[in-house]
């Protein structure tokens, strides 16, 4: 029963700002690297940011001037700060994340949020 969960997604104007967050919950036992993808209808799903466990983090040459990614390990949690959003920023952001659990002894997998619409529009 690991899931992610993603919230703060919704409509905002040219120049503002969003914060998405995406809560981890389950058997977990530790989260490695997490990510945030985001999708447009006729558009490949593209990675916008990442984050490790111990905090690097990297940005697509798109947003990392305006994008910010962090965690909160002791709540499983993965944040994406959007500022000067765009129209083209608009998108379902998906949340991505490595996890250790019980449900597979411990051996680390791949999970998926369920994606929250970010639209960027007049």
């Amino acid at each position: 029963q690991v899931q992610l969960v993603e919230s703060g997604g919704g409509l905002v104007q040219p120049g503002g700002s969003l914060r998405l967050s995406c809560a981890a919950s389950g058997s977990i036992f530790s989260i490695n690297t997490m990510r945030w993808y985001r999708q447009t209808p006729g558009k490949d799903r593209e990675l916008v940011a990442t984050i490790t466990r111990g905090g690097s983090t990297n940005y697509s040459d798109s947003v990392e001037d305006r994008f910010t990614i962090s965690r909160d390990n002791a709540k499983n949690t993965v944040y994406l700060q959007m500022n000067s959003l765009k129209p083209e920023d608009t998108a379902v952001y998906y949340c991505n994340a490595d996890i250790r659990s019980r449900e597979y002894g411990y051996s680390s997998r791949n999970y998926w949020g369920q994606g929250t619409q970010v639209t960027v529009s007049s």
